[in-house]
């Protein structure tokens, strides 16, 4: 691994450089800045967590001009709001001590002061994809000077539904540019993509999708049920000395409310919160407070923190296993950054199970299992969710040794009888041998 003061950087990247403490690249970034440099095509794959952001900002940053024409020249697009104001706090940073107007756009804000902050001229635009093509339509972004685009979190981007924007962008932008595309898996839609858009592009990949962090420790807990979960969770976090910084991740906006709110009896002053249900302002609040060691702990969804840069988190918690194996790797990569030591703890139900299996088939390994800790109380209370999930076959099955011990008598012959609609045209045609109708009376009667 390299230093950064090995790499070719002007003088003004280093001082940035020098000043945010970055000593060692990181194996992404040192594959991928000559590549970059060099002006063609690229597609890196890359865990969540290693480093992607400062890969593609640095080199372009190292080529890009003092210009003083209004049109943006580097687009960077990324799936959510909170990475749009990430990109650009890293951009702000590296560019301390150089003359570049950097504006990140998004949705559910007002689009009439983003075209005034666009109207001021810009040398890099940040942008989810729907509000860049919104703005683009109305002609409050001109594209014809784009020379190099970045696509980060292209999977997620996918996943999100922006594939039709993205198509719709590309052909706003000129043919000849430099496209840089960043994703933490290798799908079919992302090689789709890739094949649709990008001319023989250089390919990166630095580590496997179910190639765990060697600097990850991972344990897990098997847990009867929900609440049962929340009873354990709260044992765990009462050790603020080995919890010191947590992130919880859960499958689903109202697990979290439901969460957020079990756990404010206990730790509401360092408790957090963020789902997209959640207005902006709150969210970025929630992440402001977290990352500045505000608040220790901060429930989330899997879209939400899916590649949010935060720093020095102790522990991830899945209090939910995900269904999908990728999405765990996703969701540890929070914890174990800048070669820090990073500890990952895993719930699981008997529902559950079949997606832990895959998890370690995915990995290769067995994640080793603790003990449930003797203070826990192990409660058999139901969510309504696992009422649902359960009911229906508990019922079933009840319902069915009822009847097999009411004492009732078997049915009879008769009623063992398998119901036959045309039966009775069946019975007929023996008897008359033909269709028997009115129509065959009368023609029967005029031969008479």
């Amino acid at each position: 691994m390299s230093k950064f003061a090995e790499v070719n950087l002007n003088k003004q990247l280093r001082n940035a450089i020098n000043d945010l403490g970055f000593e060692k690249q990181t194996p992404i970034q040192e594959e991928t800045f000559s590549k970059i440099l060099a002006g063609k095509d690229l597609v890196g794959i890359a865990q969540t967590g290693t480093g992607k952001t400062i890969a593609y900002c640095l080199p372009l940053l190292q080529e890009l001009s003092y210009s003083n024409q209004n049109n943006p020249r580097i687009l960077i697009l990324v799936p959510t709001r909170e990475l749009v104001a990430q990109v650009v706090e890293t951009l702000k940073e590296l560019t301390e001590y150089v003359d570049c107007r950097i504006v990140g756009v998004y949705g559910g804000t007002n689009m009439n002061t983003q075209k005034v902050g666009l109207q001021e001229g810009a040398d890099i635009v940040v942008a989810t994809p729907g509000r860049l093509y919104d703005l683009a339509l109305c002609r409050a972004l001109q594209l014809k000077g784009i020379k190099k685009v970045v696509i980060d979190e292209v999977d997620l981007m996918l996943d999100l539904g922006f594939r039709y924007q993205l198509t719709n962008i590309f052909e706003l932008l000129p043919k000849k540019k430099q496209n840089i595309m960043f994703s933490a898996t290798m799908t079919e839609d992302v090689s789709e993509l890739i094949d649709s858009f990008l001319s023989k592009p250089e390919k990166v990949q630095i580590a496997l999708s179910g190639t765990p962090l060697d600097n990850i420790s991972q344990t897990k807990y098997a847990v009867p049920n929900y609440y049962t979960k929340e009873n354990l969770l709260v044992n765990l976090l009462a050790d603020k000395d080995e919890i010191k910084k947590v992130l919880i991740f859960v499958s689903s906006k109202k697990i979290a409310d439901r969460l957020y709110e079990a756990m404010s009896d206990f730790y509401l002053s360092e408790l957090a919160v963020i789902h997209s249900n959640k207005s902006q302002n709150y969210r970025f609040r929630s992440i402001n407070q977290y990352d500045e060691g505000k608040v220790r702990i901060l429930i989330a969804t899997d879209i939400i923190a899916r590649g949010l840069d935060l720093d020095k988190i102790s522990h991830v918690i899945n209090f939910d296993t995900p269904t999908f194996a990728e999405n765990y790797m996703h969701r540890i990569g929070r914890t174990g950054r800048a070669e820090q030591e990073g500890k990952s703890i895993l719930f699981f139900t008997e529902k559950e199970e079949y997606y832990k299996n895959n998890i370690e088939e995915l990995m290769g390994i067995e994640i080793p299992l603790r003990e449930m800790p003797e203070k826990v109380e192990i409660t058999q209370q139901l969510t309504t969710e696992e009422h649902r999930a359960n009911g229906k076959n508990i019922f079933r099955n009840i319902k069915k040794v009822e009847r097999e011990n009411s004492g009732f008598h078997e049915k009879s012959e008769k009623n063992q009888q398998v119901n036959d609609r045309d039966q009775w045209r069946k019975a007929r045609a023996r008897k008359y041998k033909r269709p028997k109708s009115r129509g065959d009376k009368g023609v029967n009667l005029r031969k008479k």
